[in-house]
């Protein structure tokens, strides 16, 4: 193998990708032995995204960071363009699932969640404006710094907006922890962030007032969802509500805890929830592998996620558009990690969120793993640039 071979060869990323990859075909083959789901063969479709995955990984090789920096905002666009027809398309072509239009129909059976890949085109398009800004004005002041946060938060509602109609509250608000990880690592002011984050929290802070307190007006005035609505009351006091919104939590906590050490194994699981192999996918791993195989799928998101930490902050000086990728695509994984895990031990209101990379879902896979593409890019111009510095 020559030097340049040995460019795209990232160990490190390599050897993630494929713990993960194991890690999601056990699972869902575990998930999928329940008998609701008999006759469904999501290990396969699985295995299939995660070719195809792989393909994205290998064809984005051939672009370097400089070529999607100069296409990021026509990426971005075409994103933002997918998400607007959504709600005015045919349902023959975006039909209807659980309440939301959130899903392009090509042929039967193969559906596309656009808003999944616009996160990805999202944090490349934020991360080349934070980037140009920053060359722009090299000297920051007061002034530049208001103007940055207001293009981030333009173009971040942008997307939320069509997200929203949808309407998918769960994706959104991924999308404002990704903006707002961003504005923090940008270089804005202090004081403007400090307002921000105090604001935000203060928005929030009286949309649960508001729906624990006044759930009627809520669900009448502000749109809330009964089902929405439920999620956050069970979140908060789960022993006075009926007894059919605890029941993702009491089944989540049965299949955790009776995993116990080490797990009951492969093909023994026994516990039955809707959306096993999705939503709650961590639970399978827990019923299956016990504490030591969750504490090692926790071990495994915290290594990837310090990798994109030092790769981000090895590659600034050479490509702050690069490291910014990272920071948000690191922020991405984050906020999914401990939304998904979170909601299946309790300790946050259930959403749709799936665990990334290894929840079955063919959306949630290949655009992940686009962004993992984009990583693996960035990973291999910043092995390149050190072998140029030392030689």
């Amino acid at each position: 193998m020559n030097k340049k071979q040995n460019y795209y060869f990232q160990t490190d990323l390599i050897l993630l990708l494929l713990a993960f990859a194991i890690i999601s075909f056990l699972a869902i083959y575990n998930a999928q032995q329940l008998g609701q789901y008999a006759g469904n063969n999501f290990l396969v479709k699985q295995m299939a995204f995660y070719v195809i995955g792989i393909g994205m990984i290998a064809a984005v090789q051939f672009l370097d960071l400089e070529q999607l920096y100069k296409t990021s905002l026509y990426i971005y666009l075409a994103g933002v363009i997918l998400l607007a027809f959504i709600p005015i398309s045919p349902d023959i072509i975006a039909a209807p699932r659980n309440g939301a239009k959130s899903w392009y129909t090509f042929i039967p059976g193969l559906t596309i969640q656009p808003a999944e890949f616009v996160k990805i085109s999202t944090i490349l398009f934020l991360a080349a404006v934070i980037s140009k800004h920053k060359e722009k004005f090299e000297v920051s002041t007061l002034k530049t710094d208001i103007q940055l946060l207001g293009k981030l938060l333009l173009y971040t509602a942008i997307p939320v907006f069509l997200i929203m109609l949808q309407p998918d509250f769960g994706t959104a608000m991924v999308y404002l922890f990704i903006t707002g990880v961003l504005i923090i690592l940008s270089g804005i002011n202090w004081k403007i962030i400090s307002t921000l984050i105090l604001s935000g929290v203060a928005v929030i802070a009286a949309a649960l007032f508001i729906v624990i307190e006044f759930p009627g007006f809520a669900e009448d005035t502000l749109g809330v969802k009964p089902y929405q609505i439920d999620r956050v009351m069970t979140w908060f006091d789960p022993s006075q509500q009926a007894p059919d919104a605890n029941f993702h939590f009491e089944r989540s906590h049965m299949a955790l805890g009776s995993g116990q050490l080490f797990g009951k194994g492969m093909g023994s699981i026994e516990v039955n929830y809707p959306e096993a192999q999705t939503d709650f996918i961590f639970s399978v791993i827990g019923e299956s592998f016990g504490f030591v195989g969750s504490a090692f799928v926790v071990l495994l998101y915290f290594m990837f996620l310090y990798k994109l930490v030092t790769l981000g902050l090895n590659i600034y000086k050479h490509s702050p558009f690069g490291a910014y990728f990272c920071f948000g695509f690191l922020s991405l994984m984050l906020v999914h990690v401990f939304q998904n895990i979170g909601m299946t031990v309790g300790i946050m209101p259930i959403t749709g969120i799936p665990l990334l990379l290894i929840s079955y879902g063919g959306s949630s896979v290949m655009s992940t793993m686009l962004g993992v593409a984009v990583i693996y890019r960035v990973a291999v111009e910043e092995t390149i640039q050190n072998d140029y510095l030392f030689k």
